[in-house]
C-alpha cells in the first residue's frame, strides 16, 4: 500500500508538472516583467505567508495583518529599495501595534510576532531578489536559470536519493534526505546552467563560472529545502499546505528559490 502511495504521489507530481511549466515559462517569456512577473511574485508571496502562519498557529488578526504588510513589504522592496528600512521600520511598528491593541493579553506574544517577522524576510525580502535578477544584465536568461536549475536539482535529488541514497545526510531535520541525494541537487544544479548557458548562448558565463554557479545552485536549493524542514519540523507538520496536488504547499515548491534567488543575484552583481 505503502508503495503504491509513493507511485499515485509520483505520478500526480509528473501530471502537475508537465502541465504547468510550459504554461509557467510562457508567462516568464511572452509577458513583461512589470506588472506580470511581480503579480507572480505577490501572488506566490501571500500564499506562502498565509501557509508560514498557519503553520505557527498565528492568531487570525495578527496573521492577516502580517500577510498584508508583507505583501506591501515586497512592493516596496522591488519597487522603492532605496526606502527598504522605513518599509522595515512601518511593518514592525504596524505589527506590534495590532498585536498589543487586537489582543488583550501578552501571553504567547512572541510566539505570533516570530513567525511574521520571520515571514517578512524569509518570504517577502528573499523573493525581492528574484526582481532585482529580472531587472539587470541578461535578467531574463537569468530567472530562467534560477527556476531551471533548482528545479532539476530538487528532481536529481529527490530521484537520486530515493533510489540510491543509503547515507543520511542531516536525519534530526530531514530524516529523508541522504548524502548521495545531496550529490544529485549539485548535478542538477550543474545541468540547469549548462542547459540555459547553451539554449540562451550566454557568452558571458565561462565553463567553468558555469561549473561553480551550478554547484552554488545545488547547495543553495540544499540549504533551503534543509531550512524549510527545519521550520515543518518544528511546527509538526508534514507539509506546508496543500495548494498543489501531489507537491504540498507553495512553501514546499519555493524554499529552493528563497535561498539560491539571493544567492545567484550576489554572484552576478559581485563575481
Amino acid at each position: 500500500m505503502q508503495k503504491e502511495s509513493k507511485v499515485s504521489s509520483l505520478i500526480k507530481r509528473h501530471i502537475v508538472g508537465a502541465l504547468f511549466l510550459p504554461v509557467f515559462f510562457a508567462y516568464l517569456y511572452y509577458l513583461p516583467p512589470s506588472p506580470y512577473f511581480f503579480a507572480l511574485l505577490l501572488i506566490v508571496a501571500v500564499i506562502a505567508l498565509r501557509e508560514l502562519f498557519t503553520m505557527y498557529n498565528v492568531p487570525a488578526a495578527v496573521s492577516a495583518s502580517g500577510i498584508v504588510t508583507g505583501a506591501a513589504l515586497l512592493y516596496a522592496f522591488c519597487y522603492y529599495p532605496e526606502y527598504y528600512l522605513e518599509s522595515i521600520f512601518a511593518a514592525l511598528c504596524l505589527l506590534l501595534l495590532i498585536r498589543l491593541l487586537l489582543i488583550a493579553s501578552p501571553s504567547g506574544c512572541m510566539s505570533h510576532i516570530g513567525p511574521v517577522v520571520t515571514g517578512y524576510f524569509y518570504v517577502a525580502f528573499f523573493l525581492s531578489f528574484q526582481w532585482l535578477l529580472r531587472f539587470g544584465d541578461n535578467g531574463l536568461e537569468y530567472i530562467f536559470m534560477l527556476y531551471i536549475s533548482v528545479w532539476l536539482a530538487d528532481s536529481m535529488a529527490y530521484y537520486i536519493g530515493s533510489s540510491v541514497g543509503r547515507h543520511k545526510l542531516y536525519p534530526s531535520v530531514s530524516p529523508n534526505k541522504t548524502v548521495e541525494g545531496a550529490v544529485g541537487s549539485l548535478i542538477g544544479g550543474m545541468a540547469g546552467v549548462f542547459i540555459v548557458k547553451t539554449v540562451f548562448h550566454l557568452s558571458v558565463i565561462s565553463t567553468f563560472s558555469a561549473v561553480m554557479t551550478g554547484i552554488m545552485f545545488g547547495v543553495a536549493a540544499l540549504a533551503g529545502d534543509l531550512v524549510e524542514s527545519m521550520l515543518k519540523r518544528d511546527a509538526g507538520v508534514k507539509d506546508s499546505g496543500a495548494f498543489i496536488p501531489g507537491h504540498g504547499g507553495i512553501l514546499d515548491k519555493i524554499d529552493g528559490f528563497l535561498v539560491s534567488g539571493p544567492v545567484l543575484y550576489f554572484m552576478t552583481r559581485y563575481f
